[in-house]
């Protein structure tokens, strides 16, 4: 795994390390940072170590031991704030105090931050009045965004960041990471890896939480079981799991599930995410054709999409089953 020559502790995206590293090395860093990607690939630890980087005096900024690169990590710095969605928006209201905070001086440091995590979620008069902020930065004020994707935002906002698109992370970086700074044992963590997606934000939270894992195999042992169900059984897992907190996760392993089927069905060599059942997978994937394997991925999409648009749970869920093979 490439490592950074200042390690900013962040797992891959090595390149965007680089070129923030060389702009604050000669003084060139902006005063607002737009960092987009998938949720869970780093883009708020890349804030939180842009904010560290700005106002560290070590030579090799951000050292992350000082005491304003602890505080700020803690999330307790008086001059770094961060901000996350209250519920699912980011209100004007929100927008207007940390317009107040930004045009006080710093009391410590060099730069007063503000980090505005998932800033696609923030409301359009928020956004608008986060524009004057933009236009007319005071000169000790930096602003830091992060939003899964740019094109929700307004282009006036966009064009006055610099964005920073932080892509997924190979598999075998996550990996190494998890085996050599978090302890993991190798069969966990190429399993992890591969679950990832190229998200080391979602590996470090599964890993630092044994019960995640468990929930993932509890949906998957539920997964085998309506796949190889009647109409009946179909029917009352979709009302188990219609009301489930879980729902997007659910829908997400069932996506995995069968694009690993699809895969093992056209004999493809890329490795099953689902590593810990490729017994199970190969199992469907040698009664079944790719043709019925792609058939019930894009069931599951085309449910994922009805969601996003309101359409009735249960009933999302029940025409998603049933246009699955029965097994």
């Amino acid at each position: 795994m490439a490592v950074q020559h200042h390690d900013w502790g962040i797992i891959g995206h090595e390149w965007a390390v680089s070129l923030l590293q060389g702009r604050q090395a000669s003084g060139r860093l902006g005063h607002a940072y737009l960092f987009t990607g998938v949720a869970g690939v780093g883009k708020s630890t890349f804030a939180l170590r842009l904010a560290q980087a700005m106002n560290c005096s070590a030579p090799d900024a951000p050292c992350r031991a000082c005491r304003t690169c602890t505080l700020i990590e803690r999330g307790i710095h008086p001059d770094v704030h961060q901000i996350e969605p209250e519920g699912t928006s980011i209100k004007i209201e929100v927008i207007r105090d940390l317009q107040q905070k930004l045009a006080m001086p710093p009391f410590e440091v060099r730069y007063r931050v503000v980090i505005i995590n998932a800033f696609q979620k923030a409301t359009p008069a928020a956004m608008d009045a986060l524009l004057k902020t933009l236009e007319e930065p005071t000169p000790a004020a930096r602003l830091l965004l992060t939003s899964d994707v740019a094109e929700t935002l307004l282009p006036t906002i966009v064009s006055r960041c610099q964005v920073v698109p932080l892509r997924p992370v190979p598999a075998p970086q996550i990996e190494a990471w998890l085996a050599q700074h978090e302890g993991i044992d190798p069969v966990d963590a190429h399993l992890l890896a591969h679950l990832a997606q190229g998200r080391p934000g979602w590996a470090l939270t599964v890993a630092r939480d044994a019960e995640q894992m468990a929930a993932r195999r509890a949906i998957l042992d539920a997964i085998v079981a309506a796949v190889s169900a009647n109409r009946t059984g179909r029917f009352s897992y979709a009302e188990a799991i219609a009301g489930s907190d879980s729902l997007t996760l659910i829908l997400s392993l069932w996506q995995a599930w069968w694009r690993d089927v699809l895969l093992l069905a056209e004999g493809s060599a890329v490795a099953p995410v689902n590593a810990d059942y490729t017994e199970t997978l190969s199992g469907l994937a040698a009664r079944i054709t790719p043709e019925v394997a792609r058939r019930a991925l894009q069931a599951v999409r085309d449910t994922q999409d009805r969601l996003d648009r309101n359409a009735n749970t249960r009933l999302a869920i029940e025409v998603m089953l049933l246009d699955m093979p029965y097994l």
